[in-house]
């Protein structure tokens, strides 16, 4: 690898064979659900927006439904994808999407063998608060929900 000025670069990449998926669930009264669970590289409790991967050659919306029935029982009638993300790319070629989701139906979740999660159902204003001191961590999460506080406050968030 040669870097800008034409000497020997010592650049690598992660290659990831996933896309990352996030989702907004949003009900008629203006809350949505967060996920809990332990992230083991940084050995921490982290919330977050219902997330999962996206095996490539998948359609990121049908990943996107998936992730939102398994991680929270939800099912949506209406989507819309507001944001696409390279999320290290520095060092990776991951990218993430993130979907709203509307006009939702409760059902049962269906955790896979490898999670323990909570999940809680809470005012969007709090789970954008959660993000802004510190609460949420997780950086698809925060850019997502700060994203979708904008776009309601513009008045331009429309399903």
């Amino acid at each position: 690898m040669i870097n800008p000025s034409g000497g020997r670069g010592i650049y690598g990449k992660v290659h990831y064979k996933n896309i990352a998926i996030g989702i907004i669930p949003i009900d008629e009264a203006g809350n949505t659900w967060l996920v809990g669970q332990h992230r083991y590289p940084l050995d921490v409790y982290s919330w977050e927006i219902p997330e999962g991967g996206c095996p490539e050659g998948e359609d990121k919306l049908r990943a996107a439904k998936r992730e939102l029935k398994e991680e929270t029982g939800l099912s949506a009638k209406f989507w819309k994808q507001i944001q696409h993300m390279h999320l290290s790319n520095s060092v990776s070629d991951e990218s993430s999407y993130v979907y709203i989701a509307t006009d939702l139906t409760e059902g049962s979740t269906d955790f896979e063998d490898t999670e323990d999660l909570q999940v809680k159902k809470l005012p969007i204003s709090e789970a954008v608060q959660m993000a802004m001191n510190g609460q949420i961590t997780d950086a698809i999460s925060v850019a997502a929900l700060l994203k979708l506080d904008k776009m309601m406050q513009d008045g331009t968030l429309e399903f």
